[in-house]
């Protein structure tokens, strides 16, 4: 990231935390940076990269069923992938161009990623910016 990326922390509902601490996703690991040139996500040991302006979409989503809202997961309907520590309300991140995340090596790329960080407005009004603020 280069200088004036902000960073959107993920909302952790607290019955979810301790299962979540177990992969390795805890506050301190687990955030959105935006920036003019890159979009970073990182949750626990996954992360996605992309350029910003691969991103070309963003809707808001949820609430969600726990079980289709915690953790990471693919979907099997467009193969997006969904970082969740929230059943709240979350931001679906579509891309021009797939993008790798769950699995290492990259030979599995994502349209679209799905976040839930704790204030979506504000990340989709960064994203909607031309220099990410």
């Amino acid at each position: 990231m280069t200088g004036g990326a902000r960073r959107f922390g993920f909302r952790f509902d607290p019955v979810f935390r301790p299962a979540l601490a177990l992969f390795g996703v805890r506050p301190a690991t687990a955030w959105v940076d935006v920036d003019a040139a890159e979009l970073v996500i990182r949750f626990g040991p996954w992360r996605l990269r992309t350029a910003r302006r691969n991103v070309v979409g963003v809707a808001p989503t949820g609430p969600y069923r726990w079980w289709r809202g915690i953790g990471t997961r693919l979907s099997l309907a467009d193969a997006g992938v969904t970082f969740a520590s929230s059943t709240a309300a979350g931001l679906c991140l579509r891309f021009a161009e797939p993008v790798p995340a769950l699995l290492p090596g990259g030979w599995l790329r994502h349209p679209g990623a799905t976040v839930t960080v704790a204030d979506p407005d504000a990340l989709a009004r960064a994203l909607a910016a031309p220099d990410g603020d």
